[in-house]
């Protein structure tokens, strides 16, 4: 008889884990899918392979990277069930990656979906209600089990037909860990992780910046920006320059080495010639500036913050020579430090 086989939701905390291992415990094969987006878990993009050594080898979990990059940021926009607390759209976000996992069930001949969700665990997606509208919208009616929470919860298919058995499910409810840390150690878990909000759209500073490109107070207008805009808008000091430029320095030197890799063809990287100091980028700044005035003037001020932020003499910012690679053409200028005065409402 062939094994059947279910996609789980891996977040890559404990909860997720017991989830796996419950399901994998009646003798089913998981394929546990791990969701990354800019926002959260990007890091793991580009170490793959390590990841799931290391979660197949500590946990007994086979793990998959699924990227939501490019659908996410356009879910941001304007999500059906509107955010939370700060610029995190929760349910939606759930919603989204059980769609996607749901079409993945064919690929991986999955005869269900399930979670390692809680119920009454979080106050915004967790509720009865709510776990009840991310099914229905998801389009997982009746497919997705969550094993943690089973037996609070109405039978699903997978229960009914008996490819699962609910008896072996568990009842958790609320914020409490006691239940879950028990179940652990059953299984032999003690290496976990402690619970945290991993997503830095719930940051209240990333993500404000976050919602300040959204809301077209940087150069970009929403149908142009792009998943490299959100990476390069998580480094580094960010400033909204006059006329809609867009300028981001680093703070030190891993954040010059993340600039300059997240440099496209048609940003300007900036820099100083004759001492230490930030690396600098506009981003797209010749298209979104056809005034030649206007250009040179963001060249001023950009040459301005790059030596304000350079390396002190004496204690003192002075003035330095700057280098802008434009790409087709550099140009060095001579750069004077802006007073801090001038600058501080263009932070974000």
């Amino acid at each position: 008889m062939k094994k059947i086989t279910a996609l789980g939701l891996f977040s890559g905390g404990l909860d997720s884990m017991l989830a796996c291992r419950v399901i994998a415990s009646q003798d089913i094969r998981v394929v546990a899918l791990k969701f990354i987006t800019p926002f959260f878990d990007d890091h793991l993009r580009e170490k793959e392979e390590q990841y799931r050594k290391t979660v197949k080898d500590k946990y007994g979990i086979d793990v998959r990277i699924v990227d939501l990059s490019e659908g996410y940021i356009e879910l941001l926009k304007n999500p059906q069930h509107g955010y939370g607390k700060h610029f995190n759209p929760c349910i939606d976000c759930k919603i989204f990656m059980l769609c996607r996992a749901r079409k993945m069930m064919a690929e991986y001949n999955a005869s269900f979906l399930f979670t390692g969700e809680v119920l009454g665990q979080r106050p915004m997606s967790q509720r009865r209600d709510t776990l009840r509208v991310i099914e229905r919208d998801s389009g997982c009616e009746d497919i997705l089990l969550r094993p943690l929470c089973a037996k609070r919860l109405p039978e699903t298919l997978p229960e009914r037909e008996g490819v699962v058995d609910r008896e072996k499910l568990y009842g958790f409810t609320g914020r409490g860990r006691g239940p879950q840390i028990e179940l652990a150690a059953s299984f032999g878990i003690t290496d976990y992780p402690n619970p945290a909000g991993g997503c830095i759209l719930t940051d209240p500073n990333l993500g404000t910046r976050i919602e300040k490109l959204y809301r077209g107070e940087l150069s970009l207008v929403s149908h142009d920006f792009r998943v490299s805009d959100i990476r390069l808008l998580l480094v580094g000091r960010q400033f909204s320059l006059p006329y809609g430029a867009w300028m981001v320095l680093g703070r030190n030197e891993e954040e010059n080495d993340r600039i300059a890799q997240l440099a496209e063809e048609d940003d300007w990287l900036i820099e100083m010639t004759d001492r230490p100091g930030p690396t600098g980028l506009l981003r797209r700044t010749a298209q979104n500036t056809t005034d030649k005035l206007e250009e040179l003037e963001i060249i001023r001020l950009a040459a301005g913050l790059i030596t304000r932020y350079a390396r002190k003499i004496d204690g003192k910012s002075l003035p330095g020579d700057v280098k802008i690679d434009k790409g087709t053409e550099t140009l060095t200028v001579r750069g004077e430090p802006l007073d801090d005065e001038l600058f501080q409402g263009w932070m974000m």
